[in-house]
């Protein structure tokens, strides 16, 4: 919702933009690779949801040309051609319908996944943070002996406990990397905890629910968004290397890791589209969803709002001509 201020002649000064537009202004002004990979993230999705209407009560259609599991054994291992775009794998299945709805699993993932990692690492570190003393000394123990353990190998033996499949990735990868969260969201909690409008809160009586819900979270939901968007990424790694290994999604779902790991290895030289097509896949949506990680991180981020903390404020006050470089290029120094 825009908001419209009056100079006191009467007139209109500016229009101030919505929370929102502002930021996918700053988005595409500031960062045009993080625009890049914000169309990347959205295509993903847009694949994802629309790879068939079947939800919608319209198997038949979608983005894909065929279904995910069709056979036609007389088209097996075959080309690239106009009949299969991307080419067959060893069954005669479309490659091509294969990787759109592997979309769609790398979507259940990064969002399922990323949602569980925000709610575990928000919650134990909004607890360890606001309350500190005995109760984080022994919730940071906790965390520094679950971070010596390697977390694929932890993933693997998991999902060898719980078994394979979607559900059980998404629930494996979010509890254990909420955990690598946990800090992340404790040293921010301590961060707004110091501030004098946190002080005063309490000085006039505030209830601890009252001051985490009005002073505490608000001030963490960005940092709270930048683990959502980067944490998407490594969990849509996690679902590929565990399907790769065998230990996610079971086939025949056509998870991108599993069709690099089944037909990718075992026709890797008689055909290899079928490595080729998952890997670019996977290496185009885990680039686009960091590049716009990094690019939110940037705009939400305080400290490095106006493009670099420090240095993004001097390089404003060099743009105003407050500060000119010297000789050497190293240091700055005030012009006369």
């Amino acid at each position: 919702m825009s908001v419209t201020t009056y100079t006191p002649s009467g007139g209109v000064e500016s229009k101030r933009r919505s929370l929102l537009a502002d930021f996918f202004i700053r988005l595409v002004r500031e960062k045009p690779m993080g625009t890049f990979g914000g169309s990347i993230v959205l295509l993903l999705f847009f694949t994802g949801v629309f790879a068939d209407l079947a939800w919608l009560g319209l198997p038949g259609v979608g983005l894909a040309p065929l279904p995910y599991g069709e056979i036609h054994l007389a088209d097996r291992l075959a080309a690239p051609s106009a009949q299969y775009i991307l080419g067959a794998d060893g069954m005669g299945r479309d490659m091509l319908s294969r990787i759109i709805f592997g979309a769609r699993i790398s979507m259940y993932v990064g969002l399922g996944a990323s949602t569980i990692n925000v709610i575990i690492a928000g919650i134990i570190g909004l607890i360890s943070g606001y309350l500190g003393g005995r109760v984080d000394i022994t919730v940071q123990r906790f965390v520094d002996a679950a971070l010596s353990f390697p977390m694929l190998i932890v993933a693997i033996t998991l999902m060898a406990l719980v078994g394979s499949g979607l559900v059980q990735v998404i629930v494996v990868l979010g509890i254990w990397g909420g955990i690598a969260w946990i800090r992340v969201v404790r040293a921010a909690v301590i961060a707004i905890k110091e501030n004098v409008y946190v002080d005063a809160a309490r000085a006039i009586g505030s209830t601890t629910g009252h001051m985490i819900t009005r002073h505490i979270l608000p001030n963490i939901v960005p940092v709270m968004i930048i683990i959502f968007t980067v944490s998407m990424a490594g969990n849509i790694i996690g679902e590929a290397s565990l399907s790769f290994l065998g230990f996610g999604v079971p086939p025949p779902a056509p998870s991108w890791g599993g069709m690099l790991s089944a037909e990718g290895r075992r026709y890797m030289y008689e055909a290899p589209w079928l490595a080729i097509w998952p890997g670019l896949a996977l290496t185009i949506a885990v680039f686009g969803i960091n590049m716009f990680g990094d690019a939110m991180r940037d705009l939400l981020d305080p400290r490095l709002r106006g493009a670099g903390g420090r240095l993004g404020g001097m390089k404003a006050e060099i743009k105003r001509g407050k500060i000119g470089s010297s000789r050497s290029g190293l240091f700055p120094r005030l012009r006369k």
